[in-house]
């Protein structure tokens, strides 16, 4: 094998349109904390009150909910690409009327038109980054996290650098910036076809008459009303300056990004997602009440919203990863229920926060907010059984058995694709050889050189696709077809059944990071009491591994038998 072929892809080598969205990801996701150094400073020179001043958040995030039952009607019928362009031509537009404007109303009403354009964004940049990217979806979400994190901890501090010069800055800096995204995504991004089946604006509404989805959306929207008002009303207690605004803030969104994408999916997998909740939020709750029982003390409200942002890093994925779980729609229906309902909690607390401290005293916003989060912890406890439930179906994953399953020395009986568990082998039952395959051109190898060995040794052959919906903090995505999945699983079956071995093709749908597909696998093995099981090499490098767990390092360490890696060839 030549070293070309050896080498493994590297999610950091992608082509210009994938680092063109990307670039457009990190100062979309700047947005979140870019406005935090400057409220008092908005107050002060437009003579305006905290509330008013907060009604940035509120209009903000209330269109921006509202525009999500929207997004999916709108790329089902002209494409992600387009969708993505529209949202960055309004982001650009309404960023730079932001900054022009000379009342806080103007402000709040050119922030209303910034959400519409933020939501288009959000809805379809993953997926563009996903279909443009050359180093497999693994190396693409690890790309994306990166842009989310990158973004998250400079916004914060870009705001505070520019909003020093004036707080106009922090408005014209995003439209700069955002203009140049614009451009090499319209130069660069090929246009993306558009999906088969078009979404209705109904969905998303009518989605939430399922239990368990309405649940987790509520117990996000009180998870929310907590940490917006965290993230919104904490700026005028401190009394800093717009500059240390910027550096605590940038520490906040440093740990949001690490305990996303690091630290969450490993909480998860040891305790599980209710637990992990339940104690998360209540620590959050906590923080709460540290901050409006301390906001006469500078030092505390600083350490307190720079360790809130493990809590919230947390919780994004896993709230997340609970309703890709329990919600029986489509993926991209359940994120668009989903983010309405929470970015209605995030959007309304800002106001309310600057009210109540307007009415009372200072203390009563955070209180209230650490209520909130506890009347999420008591909601999310109706759904416990549901989130359960759904974890331990994909740890005793049903499989969907693809149509037909060939069998050597007869003609096949046509079957539906079905759910079946398997018990233990009975008996005499041969130990199969189990593939576990992907959309990549090496997966032919991977049933040839099964073919070979399960000739050999006279047992059958279990092919295994796993189909990924991946997490990166709260978007998720489908990695594949899953029509185009099942037709390919079924020419790989053929292929094994024409060398005269019995095969059997199974999809399995897991949501998570891209090491649960190893552990899937190695679960599958045990429970088809496999002798070997055949994976391909990983395809991406050390440090993809390190920002996202490696599917073939997770087989290795959980599977219970010989495992056989085939190092793909291309052909010449």
């Amino acid at each position: 094998m030549s070293d070309e072929h050896a080498r493994v892809a590297s999610p950091f080598h992608q082509p210009k349109a994938v680092w063109a969205v990307a670039f457009a990801c990190v100062v979309s996701f700047m947005g979140i904390g870019l406005v935090d150094p400057i409220l008092p400073a908005l107050a002060k020179d437009l003579r305006a009150s905290p509330s008013s001043v907060e009604l940035l958040f509120t209009s903000y995030l209330v269109i921006t909910a509202v525009a999500m039952l929207f997004t999916g009607w709108v790329s089902s019928r002209i494409g992600a690409k387009q969708t993505l362009v529209v949202g960055l031509v309004l982001i650009v537009v309404f960023s730079a009327l932001a900054g022009t404007s000379n009342s806080i109303g103007g402000i709040v009403e050119m922030r209303a038109g910034w959400g519409i354009g933020n939501a288009l964004f959000i809805a379809t940049s993953l997926a563009v980054i996903v279909a443009s990217a050359s180093g497999g979806f693994a190396g693409a979400i690890v790309l994306y996290e990166t842009a989310l994190g990158v973004g998250i901890g400079l916004g914060p501090l870009v705001g505070g650098e520019l909003g020093g010069i004036s707080w106009r800055g922090p408005f014209f800096g995003v439209t700069v910036l955002m203009s140049i995204s614009l451009i090499a995504t319209l130069v660069l991004v090929e246009r993306t076809p558009r999906p088969a089946k078009r979404m209705s604006i109904r969905e998303p509404i009518t989605a939430l008459r399922h239990r368990g989805l309405a649940i987790m959306s509520v117990t996000a929207l009180c998870y929310n009303w907590g940490f917006f008002t965290l993230l919104a009303f904490t700026p005028f207690p401190m009394h800093l300056g717009i500059h240390q605004l910027g550096y605590t803030f940038t520490g906040w969104g440093l740990l949001v990004g690490i305990f996303a994408v690091f630290v969450a999916p490993r909480l998860q997998r040891r305790f599980g997602t209710p637990r992990t909740l339940y104690v998360n939020l209540a620590l959050l709750a906590a923080d709460l009440v540290v901050i409006g029982a301390f906001t006469t003390s500078r030092t505390t409200l600083i350490v307190a919203v720079i360790v809130s942002g493990a809590f919230v890093g947390l919780n994004n994925t896993l709230t997340t990863q609970a309703v890709m779980l329990v919600a029986p729609v489509e993926r991209p229906v359940a994120s668009a229920s989903y983010g309405f309902v929470r970015f209605i909690g995030g959007g309304l607390a800002p106001y309310v926060a600057a009210k109540l401290a307007a009415h009372f005293n200072v203390h009563v916003p955070f209180y209230l907010g650490a209520v909130a989060v506890v009347l999420g912890i008591v909601v999310l406890t109706r759904g416990h059984s549901l989130i359960t439930a759904a974890e331990r179906a994909e740890g005793e994953e049903q499989l969907v058995t693809v149509e037909p399953v060939a069998v050597v020395g007869g003609t096949a009986p046509a079957v539906s694709p079905s759910r079946v568990v398997y018990a233990p082998s009975s008996g005499g039952r041969r130990s199969p050889i189990v593939v576990a395959v992907d959309d990549r051109p090496g997966s032919g190898q991977l049933c040839a050189s099964a073919a070979d060995l399960a000739e050999a040794l006279d047992c059958p052959v279990e092919i295994l696709h796993v189909v990924e919906t991946d997490l990166a903090m709260d978007q998720a995505i489908e990695t594949e077809d899953t029509t185009r999945t099942a037709a390919a699983l079924k020419a790989l079956v053929d292929l094994v059944v024409a060398r005269g071995v019995s095969a059997t093709g199974h999809l399995l749908e897991v949501v998570g990071d891209h090491g649960d597909v190893g552990r899937r696998v190695a679960l599958f093995a045990d429970q088809q009491h496999a002798r070997m099981i055949i994976a391909g090499a990983p395809t991406h490098g050390p440090l993809a591994g390190l920002l996202d767990a490696s599917a073939t390092a997770q087989l290795a360490r959980h599977t219970h038998c010989d495992l056989h890696i085939v190092h793909f060839v291309p052909p010449a």
